[in-house]
């Protein structure tokens, strides 16, 4: 068996890049250059040119990257947000707190995505914004979502967190994840494709009002010292981190590939079986495989796998295991059975550029190997 290994392996991805991120961060430390410094400056512009997005604003984290999102645009209390419920909690907390109204509605059981067939039925007249979340690494059905938008006259705020680098094309929307509506948000936390180490987050947008605005609100609210134009709060990414950041980002279209290589290896190894689904890919999008996840045939199949796979010394995940609409804090009285099955059977397997083919064979081996003596 080989030794332990991690979802994510951050120490070997640094060992790989040791002495750049090292050289890096010890040019911040001698500069004492650290609450917006240069490197913050130059991983923005870098970033923004990879994207194709005008603006980048780099702040503390993904969750203030959306609060920072939905501030700049001054909605009325008691908006409601068209969003879905099997996803991280941020989206829906930074809703809530900003005394907006989520409006929980289902996903695509083939995706995992917002199903965007449902998204008109849920529009009232307080509706203000669509919030698809690129989950698990492939973009939503963005051609859809802009049209039902523009009819509509509801903003776009994409969650992008777990899908930087994913692409879409269709016959009259392409780009990348996140910049394809008036805002998009991400997080740099460690484990995603692109992360720092520690915390990080920023906002794309190409609207220049838009941008200034993001820009006070993360600085207290001034665009010039000591002179605060709007409530802001204070967001920064650090100087060390866009430092780190800036070592990875020229890496990221390899660390992608790499995490598409592992996924074709579990693909081509399971998806002949009936017992488990592979991940479907959404028509227009690349996928970029933040998380691996699968879906089983029941609640009791997927415990049964994970509880195998550890005693084998093999992590898993399962993202997420109550929809936001059955959590006490964001409680919403309505049936969202595609959620509700999904949050049951899906698991996620370890996925990322580190991880060895000895690991991977390791792996498809015990879960052919543990449906074979079921």
């Amino acid at each position: 068996m080989p030794q332990t290994m991690p979802m994510v392996n951050l120490q070997a991805q640094y060992h790989r890049f040791k002495n750049d991120i090292d050289a890096a961060v010890i040019q911040v430390m001698e500069s004492a250059d650290f609450i917006q410094g240069s490197q913050v400056k130059n991983f923005e512009n870098a970033l923004a040119q990879l994207l194709n997005v005008k603006h980048v604003i780099s702040c503390a984290n993904g969750t203030d990257a959306l609060q920072l999102a939905f501030m700049s645009l001054d909605l009325p209390e008691g908006s409601e947000i068209i969003t879905p419920s099997f996803s991280y909690a941020a989206l829906a907390e930074v809703i809530y707190l900003l005394k907006l109204k989520p409006v929980f509605i289902d996903i695509n059981e083939n995706s995992f995505l917002i199903d965007v067939s449902l998204i008109e039925q849920v529009i009232t007249p307080k509706s203000k914004a669509i919030a698809p979340v690129h989950l698990f690494g492939q973009v939503a059905n963005m051609e859809f979502i802009l049209e039902i938008a523009r009819k509509h006259n509801l903003y776009v705020i994409e969650d992008n967190a777990q899908a930087i680098g994913a692409e879409y094309c269709s016959t009259s929307v392409s780009g990348f994840g996140g910049t394809l509506g008036h805002i998009g948000t991400t997080s740099f936390f460690p484990s995603k494709n692109l992360g720092c180490f520690g915390d990080g987050g920023a906002v794309f947008t190409n609207d220049d009002d838009l941008a200034m605005k993001i820009r006070m609100i993360a600085n207290h609210g001034q665009a010039e010292k000591y002179k605060h134009q709007v409530i802001g709060i204070n967001s920064r990414l650090d100087s060390i981190q866009a430092a780190i950041l800036g070592v990875k980002l020229p890496h990221l279209k390899s660390f992608t590939h790499s995490r598409q290589a592992v996924a074709d290896r579990y693909n081509q190894s399971f998806e002949s079986f009936e017992w488990l689904r592979v991940p479907q890919k959404e028509m227009n999008s690349t996928h970029v495989f933040n998380q691996y996840t699968l879906a089983l045939k029941s609640k009791e199949d997927r415990d049964s796998l994970k509880e195998n796979l550890s005693i084998n010394g093999i992590p898993s995940m399962i993202y997420y295991p109550i929809p936001l609409h059955k959590q006490p804090a964001y409680f919403q009285n309505v049936s969202l059975p595609i959620s509700e099955k999904i949050s049951d059977r899906v698991l996620s397997l370890p996925i990322c550029p580190e991880l060895s083919i000895e690991n991977q064979e390791y792996i498809i081996q015990t879960i052919l190997k543990f449906y074979k003596n079921k």
